[in-house]
């Protein structure tokens, strides 16, 4: 890892790395430069044993470089954390949603652990990568019926939502010869956390899950379904969360609600108690290590059913971005900048908002560094601004960075979950490439989006072929 010692030097601030061995102990979601990151002789940024400043000639910019030691960490500390502190099964699953694609999906499937998909193409992208279907939870709120059937027809279980989705899937399930589809059910804790409005899913006030004052009407429908089999129940209380309290309060609800389900018949052995344990984007984050998480979580599920007499259910979790969100930079080219006298500095890159979308929308922040100037003194702070003809369209505010000059390599660090996946072709702009990287070698996962791409699925009606109307 990197950590940085801004002591005052001159007229700014030096950006210092200190150089350590990767070490399997530290949590990767605690650091905001992959596992492997260090500063080679050249004075260059190198992740994964790969310059980035070589990796961006080769491939271009924007590029995603995501590390595969530091992603394969993150999955090991949580199955073998869960494997160590919970006395029943357990299981992790990925919150694919943080970014699907196949060499993930294979990286992450390789590690044993099974997958949270949130749509048909999240089940298709996982299916392609090899991960097998049991190891699959269907996801959503407005599940269409073709993906509902998708999902029974090659073996997903499937976290119901509501009631709608209920009878349509118990109408699907009494039509297929897959019987009986498994299920869990979703349901509203009533926890809420600090964290960004958005991204809290466990309050009443919530699109996700069954009403806690319905748990016994859904018990007593789901008991009469000889074609659905109700394995356990699910919550998960928002994403982004440093607080270690909220996730052991939802173990209690549930363990809670597991003990009125037997009164109908309904022998539930499954826990799934979500995931949304937070990430360092900013030297200020604290969150908990992923190994701290997975203690306090199992240790409050041991003790609820201690307490209701409950046997351990099989316990499941669901990370998303603190299993990858760190494992990733992004690196960007500097192009022009502008002074506006007296306010601020702004200096611009060949990407934005539309491979990177979270800080126009959700406000999110982010570090950033000169990866081809590692030890360069720290003597302008800018604002970050991407190309895209938005005003909104920055990336950072504040950004304390060396004089920069066009044709400096700006990396982007912790941009590994929710940056590729929600991507957009927003002016008309191809998506980025994104690289694999691991002990000095290189893979392209996802090819750069060209101009034929672009129009892959534009149809122009025969009519306007070779128009010669004018307007008037």
């Amino acid at each position: 890892m990197l950590s940085t010692d801004r002591s005052s030097q001159n007229s700014g601030h030096r950006y210092l790395p200190q150089i350590e061995s990767s070490d399997a102990t530290l949590s990767p979601n605690q650091q905001l430069l992959p596992l492997t990151a260090k500063v080679n002789s050249d004075d260059n940024l190198e992740i994964g044993g790969c310059e980035i400043k070589r990796l961006v000639e080769q491939y271009g910019s924007p590029l995603y470089v995501l590390d595969e030691t530091t992603l394969r960490t993150a999955c090991k500390q949580y199955r073998d954390g869960f494997a160590h502190y919970y006395g029943g099964e357990s299981q992790v699953i990925y919150a694919s949603k943080a970014w699907s694609c196949l060499a993930v999906c294979s990286i992450i499937n390789s590690e044993g652990l099974g997958f949270d998909v949130v749509s048909g193409g999240e089940i298709y992208t996982a299916l392609q990568a090899g991960v097998e279907s049991q190891n699959l939870y269907f996801h959503g709120n407005n599940k269409s019926r073709s993906e509902l059937e998708l999902a029974v027809t090659t073996g997903c279980q499937i976290i119901v939502d509501n009631w709608l989705e209920l009878k349509t899937l118990t109408t699907i399930a009494q039509e297929s010869s897959t019987q009986p589809v498994k299920i869990l059910l979703r349901l509203t804790p009533g926890i809420e956390c600090h964290t960004h409005e958005y991204i809290r899913t466990g309050h009443l006030d919530s699109k996700f899950g069954f009403d806690p004052n319905q748990i016994e009407q859904v018990y007593a429908f789901v008991s009469n379904q000889p074609t659905l089999e109700c394995l356990g129940i699910h919550a998960h209380i928002g994403s982004q969360i440093f607080e270690r309290q909220p996730h052991q309060d939802v173990a209690d609800v549930l363990v809670k609600w597991l003990k009125p389900a037997q009164d109908y018949g309904l022998p539930m052995t499954t826990l799934n108690v979500g995931g949304g344990l937070g990430i360092c984007y900013t030297e200020s984050d604290d969150p908990p290590s992923i190994t701290e998480w997975v203690k306090a979580v199992s240790e409050a599920v041991e003790t609820a059913c201690n307490h209701h007499q409950i046997s351990l259910p099989k316990l499941i979790a669901e990370p998303g971005r603190s299993l990858i969100g760190s494992a990733c930079v992004t690196a960007y080219t500097v192009g022009s900048d502008k002074e506006v006298p007296e306010i601020r500095k702004y200096i611009t890159v060949d990407g934005g908002m539309s491979d990177n979308p979270r800080p126009i929308t959700y406000e999110s922040v982010y570090r950033s560094l000169i990866a081809n100037k590692m030890s360069a003194v720290l003597t302008e702070t800018v604002t970050v601004a991407g190309k895209h003809c938005e005003s909104g369209d920055v990336l950072i505010k504040d950004a304390a960075l060396p004089k920069t000059e066009p044709g400096d390599i700006l990396v982007v660090m912790t941009t590994g979950a929710y940056n590729y996946s929600m991507a957009s072709n927003y002016n008309r702009i191809g998506r980025p490439a994104a690289i694999l990287v691991n002990e000095g070698e290189a893979n392209l996962i996802i090819e750069r989006e060209t101009y034929e791409n672009l129009l892959e699925r534009d149809r122009l009606p025969e009519r306007l072929i070779n128009s010669t109307n004018t307007p008037n």
